[in-house]
């Protein structure tokens, strides 16, 4: 296999250590921030090995097949809070109403998989009741920014012609916006209520749950004529396991340790460009 070592500062030094770790005698350089390291052993061992001598240098690896390809997928599919984008868009609204600490603390116990998504997005929207619906706007004017590399990886597999999806438990406030801006392909959210100007609390329709997600993916899938197994999945959350467990590609950014631990790859310290090492030629 090939191993891919990604780091913002790499170290040489760590990345031949952590190659012949791998068993690994061929390194090259791919950019100032990735490389490759082909002929990698992955084993238990060698990937606990990997890993901690990786973390200690803060760096991501991968292990992918040699012949891996972008284009042997049809679709990237992206949560939005915390992956696509920086921010959790509704602990930013509820800091509107000076309420961000005690909607926060909800958000992080869902996120950890404490607390099921759909009472937490329950609880944390009744929380907005009666705020000025000039909120988001100004949420989305700002304090909403694009993660690190998100501009370049949507970019490169756009050109490659990959399908996108941005699927969240946020609101359609936030993803019409990022369709238009990014030119993506499919959006699917909650929708906030709002009556006369102000949040009444309350979500319109079905929330967006974990399962709601994973169906959302299934159905661009079948609707694009290909297999969940031919979909890139990025997320950081516990909401978010489900829908990358039926992925033949599942990316966990900046993500919670379940999440990290479930993932096909973890990026902890490059962009969501950091996928596009991991495909050959």
């Amino acid at each position: 296999m090939n191993l891919i070592l990604q780091g913002l500062a790499p170290d040489t030094g760590a990345i031949e250590r952590i190659a012949s770790l791998a068993g690994s005698r061929q390194i090259t350089r791919l950019s100032d921030t990735a490389f490759r390291c082909a002929g990698a052993e992955r084993t238990d061992a060698t990937r606990a090995a990997v890993e901690a001598e990786a973390y200690a240098g803060r760096l991501d690896y991968t292990f992918v097949r040699e012949d891996l390809r972008l284009r042997d997928f049809g679709l990237v599919a992206m949560d939005m809070d915390s992956t696509l984008i920086t921010i959790e868009c509704i602990d930013e609204i509820a800091d509107m109403q000076g309420l961000k600490p005690q909607v926060a603390e909800i958000t992080e116990a869902a996120m950890r998989g404490e607390l099921e998504f759909r009472e937490s997005l329950t609880r944390r929207v009744a929380l907005l009741k009666g705020l000025d619906a000039g909120a988001l706007q100004r949420v989305y004017d700002e304090r909403l920014a694009l993660s690190p590399g998100a501009d370049a990886m949507l970019k490169a597999v756009q050109a490659a012609g990959l399908k996108t999806l941005l699927v969240s438990g946020g609101f359609t406030f936030f993803t019409d916006r990022m369709k238009t801006r990014l030119g993506l392909d499919y959006t699917h959210s909650n929708q906030l209520e709002i009556v006369d100007g102000k949040l009444t609390g309350k979500v319109i329709g079905g929330i967006v749950d974990a399962d709601e997600k994973k169906a959302t993916v299934e159905r661009v899938c079948a609707g694009l004529g290909i297999p969940p197994s031919q979909a890139i999945v990025m997320g950081d959350g516990a909401n978010d396991l489900k829908m990358m467990g039926i992925s033949g590609m599942s990316v966990a950014f900046r993500a919670k340790p379940i999440v990290r631990a479930q993932a096909d790859v973890a990026l902890n310290f490059v962009g969501l460009d950091g996928i596009l090492p991991l495909f050959a030629g």
